[in-house]
């Protein structure tokens, strides 16, 4: 174990790096729990929850966000694996009940931080090689994974309070109090992590010097004199430019198919901005949809409820009431959107022709007979909001089928999976 540990020191493998990677990948996790959550809850709400309508571009950022944050995780994880890796060769394994929890806990995180980037990665390009169900097992992730989180951090407690500031003392950047010699303090910090069995920095062992405090024999310190005096592996300087060009890069990379400046960049993201049926991304097809038949129907009527009553509008009807013209993204949970201008019945005019009550909630109904969103549900906010449209138009031009045609609803601040195609039914609830 103590060779193993000798030939893996490096001068990044130390406490203080462990902690300002893992503050980093920490806040990467949280971004990522925060926004989750509010695209979970949006589109599955809980019954008392009303969701803000601006800024209209509010989930394009959030889940923009999101997807950025998960993507950055990557590289930090990888980093903060590099760092820790010497501490599968600590012996004995378990020392104690803190310590098993620590083990665990990182056992755990990791394995459980793998499957949900990885999976959030894959959710991205809609392939899903996996026999569970995508949302629901993201989701539960997600919690498990804060909980490891705040059980690691509690754990670790007292190591990421010495080693917040930049300014604490570390063994593995060679503190100490000068070449010939480490100062007390350090020097039993020093003998406390070889004797823990703990990796720790050779170049630390080189400051060791000729002094060597009572109490240290046998093993710990014919270790300490035959560890080489030469630190291995890249500097702490290398490592942190390395991981900050890696996360930049992959982010950069990703980023534009949400944010616009970075579009001319986009290269990893499955979806680019200005591809698509008039000149916007398409995600569900009508032909996986198997909506094309019922869609180009004649005798196709947009069905609306209210109170027991119902009225069938034609597309003619609909183009025949007042149009409203509006500028509106389609934001969808893979992390692409793309701003479109959108012309059609503003849906709180439809609903004042069926005399609905004000703090009406609507039921979306798509032709579409089967998938996750062919219902959905519309909270008042949304109804009564003036942004609102029973889209008939995209970007200046009859919709196209394979964006909802003959009529589907746009709204401010909704995922891309809310913003129902190929509208059927609206129904009051």
């Amino acid at each position: 174990m103590y060779e193993a540990q000798r030939a893996l020191a490096s001068p990044v493998r130390n406490p203080r790096m462990a902690t300002v990677i893992g503050r980093l990948l920490g806040a990467a996790f949280l971004i990522c729990f925060g926004t989750g959550l509010y695209s979970h809850f949006l589109q599955e709400p809980l019954g008392w929850m009303r969701f803000a309508t601006r800024p209209e571009f509010l989930y394009q950022v959030t889940q923009g966000t999101h997807i950025v944050a998960g993507i950055a995780c990557l590289p930090l994880l990888l980093a903060k694996l590099y760092i820790v890796f010497p501490e599968l060769f600590a012996f004995p394994p378990v020392r104690g009940l803190v310590h098993f929890l620590e083990r665990a806990s990182i056992a755990l995180f990791v394995g459980a931080s793998l499957v949900q980037i990885t999976i959030g990665l894959l959710n991205t390009y809609q392939w899903y090689p996996w026999p569970f169900p995508f949302r629901q097992v993201h989701f539960a992730l997600g919690w498990v994974l804060i909980g490891l989180l705040v059980i690691h951090i509690g754990v670790k407690l007292p190591v990421i309070t010495r080693y917040w500031s930049k300014s604490a003392p570390n063994i593995g950047n060679g503190s100490g109090s000068s070449g010939d010699g480490m100062g007390s303090g350090d020097a039993d910090h020093l003998v406390a992590a070889v004797s823990g069995n703990r990796a720790f920095n050779a170049e630390a062992v080189r400051l060791w010097g000729s002094t060597r405090p009572s109490g240290v024999t046998g093993r710990v310190l014919d270790y300490i004199d035959a560890t080489p005096r030469v630190a291995n592996g890249v500097s702490r300087r290398g490592f942190l430019t390395t991981v900050g060009v890696a996360t930049t890069a992959v982010v950069g990379l990703t980023a534009g198919q949400t944010f616009t400046p970075l579009n001319a960049v986009n290269l990893f993201g499955p979806r680019k901005k200005g591809v698509g049926q008039q000149g916007v991304p398409v995600n569900r097809t009508s032909e996986q949809a198997q909506v094309a038949d019922a869609a180009l129907a004649p005798a196709w009527a947009l069905t609306l409820v209210v109170a027991g009553t119902e009225r069938a509008f034609t597309r003619a009807e609909l183009l025949a009431l007042p149009q409203t013209s509006v500028r509106l993204p389609i934001a969808c949970v893979e992390g692409w959107s793309q701003m479109a201008s959108w012309r059609g019945v503003r849906l709180r005019d439809l609903a004042d022709l069926m005399d609905a009550d004000p703090e009406t909630s609507f039921r979306l109904i798509s032709l579409e007979e089967r998938g996750s969103f062919s219902k959905t549900q519309m909270g008042r906010e949304y109804v009564r909001d003036p942004l609102t449209l029973v889209a008939l138009e995209l970007n200046g031009e009859t919709l196209d089928l394979e964006h909802g045609y003959p009529a589907r609803m746009i709204a401010p601040g909704r995922p891309g999976v809310l913003q129902t195609k190929w509208l059927s039914r609206i129904e009051a609830i």
